[in-house]
């Protein structure tokens, strides 16, 4: 009861807090109609150097630029506004925050076909990454907007998420037997299929498991491994991309049309512009973080580490996309329904020449 307890006021003092960087308001449309008016934006993780690097400067700095003064923007990372990642979905649709950033794999909870584009071994490079979002783009927006009342305004990725291990790893095949961490259901059915035992964790839990012993692998990004200091305390780095991390920012549709035309135009214009630089950084991250890890000379923007390079093997390949359609796809309409698999035959399925599997 106590537990409960605490964690009902947990909840409650984390909502106190973003409610009043919002500003109390959950009349949101009419907040941001006012002339003037600073936006309050709740952004992407805090540690990400795409919201280092793109998210958060675009607010703070350049909105003010580019309206000339006119408009003013605040921002604060989700992980550090107290609400849980998963939340944010349902506080968009009701107008408590009216423009932020939404982890797609953090809101599958409520919407699993939301994982479709990013599904654990569709995607080995980001060429096919972007063909995969291009083609579900237009339905993600629609079921936003229609479903929730949210503007899918742009779509973000992270680096390549790949596999840091403690102890030497040939292929793919060694995760056997091997507590590794995941960030989504299909990354556990993924690592599972492989015989590694898959364990469910966020990313600030990465490190303190790896000093437990909890954990002996991570799957995360190549950049993002290396910032908190994986490369100190594993091995080897075996570059298979298992998944990369889809982020959205959208806007409350009541917000949005509340907007002042001169913004909303604005916005229009430049938040593809963001929604490009942050896929340039996150390409660009994904060479550079295995280049840190493994104390290539060619790394210039991270720390450099002493781990042994494991590149994915024409063996590793095959076995990638033998799981992807035994077992990935496969739970995934199985824990989805047949909407699923009506999406997958509607969106994904023709550009990667894959059919829904049958229930």
């Amino acid at each position: 009861m106590n537990r409960q307890k605490k964690t009902v006021r947990v909840a409650s003092d984390a909502l106190v807090r973003l409610l009043t960087f919002i500003g109390l308001s959950l009349s949101p449309a009419r907040a941001l109609a006012e002339s003037g008016q600073k936006l309050r934006i709740v952004g992407g993780l805090a540690a990400a150097r795409q919201y280092i690097r793109h998210e958060e400067p675009f607010w703070s700095k350049e909105l003010l630029r580019l309206s000339h003064g006119k408009f003013s923007a605040e921002i604060v990372p989700f992980d550090r506004a107290g609400v849980p990642g998963q939340d944010m979905l349902r506080l968009m649709q009701l107008g408590v925050v009216p423009l932020g950033t939404l982890q797609l794999n953090r809101i599958a909870s409520q919407e699993p076909e939301f994982n479709a584009p990013d599904l654990a071994g569709l995607n080995p490079d980001m060429a096919t990454l972007k063909k995969n979002v291009g083609a579900f783009r237009l339905y993600l927006e629609k079921t936003l907007r229609e479903r929730y009342g949210i503007e899918l305004l742009t779509i973000y990725v992270y680096p390549a998420q790949v596999v840091f291990c403690k102890n030497p790893l040939a292929t793919m095949a060694d995760l056997g037997g091997r507590r590794t961490r995941v960030s989504s259901a299909t990354g556990a059915d993924f690592v599972e299929a492989f015989g590694g035992v898959p364990v469910l964790t966020g990313f600030s839990e990465i490190m303190p498991n790896m000093a437990t012993g909890n954990i002996e692998c991570a799957i995360t990004g190549t950049m993002s491994g290396n910032t908190i200091g994986l490369h100190e305390v594993t091995t080897h780095l075996h570059t298979m991309t298992v998944t990369w991390g889809l982020s959205i920012f959208a806007a409350n549709s009541a917000a949005w049309k509340g907007m002042p035309p001169e913004l909303k135009a604005l916005l229009q214009t430049e938040l593809p512009k963001l929604e490009a630089a942050i896929w340039s950084e996150s390409d660009r991250e994904t060479a550079e973080g295995i280049a840190c890890n493994t104390g290539s000379a060619t790394c210039t923007d991270g720390r450099q580490g002493k781990m042994q390079l494991v590149r994915s093997s024409p063996a590793d390949e095959r076995q990638r996309k033998e799981i992807f359609l035994s077992r990935v796809l496969t739970r995934w309409v199985q824990r989805c329904g047949p909407s699923c698999a009506q999406i997958w035959t509607q969106t994904i399925g023709p550009v990667v020449g894959i059919k829904a599997p049958a229930r």
